[in-house]
C-alpha cells in the first residue's frame, strides 16, 4: 500500500482514485471523478478528451490532471507491466 492505495493504480477503487486527487491538490476536482465513478481501471483508459470534456472540469485544471496525473500514471502502468 502507499498513501493508503494499492500500489498499482488498475487496483486503485473510485475513493482511491478520489483521494489520489485530493493529495494532489485538486479537492474541487476530485469529486468529478466520484460523481463519474471513476475507478483505477478506467482512470488508465482515459484519454486526454476524456478528462477534457467528459469530467466538465474547468480547461485549466482538466489540462494538469491529464498532463501531470493521468498520462504518468498510465506511462508507469504500462512500462510495469509490459514484458
Amino acid at each position: 500500500m502507499e498513501n493508503g492505495r494499492p500500489p498499482d493504480p488498475a487496483d486503485w477503487a473510485v475513493m482511491d482514485v478520489v483521494n489520489y486527487f485530493r493529495t494532489a491538490g485538486f479537492e474541487e476536482q476530485a469529486g468529478a471523478f466520484q460523481e463519474q465513478e471513476i475507478d483505477g481501471k478506467s482512470l488508465l483508459l482515459m484519454t486526454r478528451n476524456d478528462v477534457l470534456t467528459g469530467l466538465q472540469l474547468k480547461l485549466g485544471p482538466a489540462l494538469k490532471i491529464y498532463e501531470y496525473h493521468v498520462k504518468p500514471l498510465q506511462t508507469k502502468h504500462l512500462k510495469n507491466n509490459s514484458s
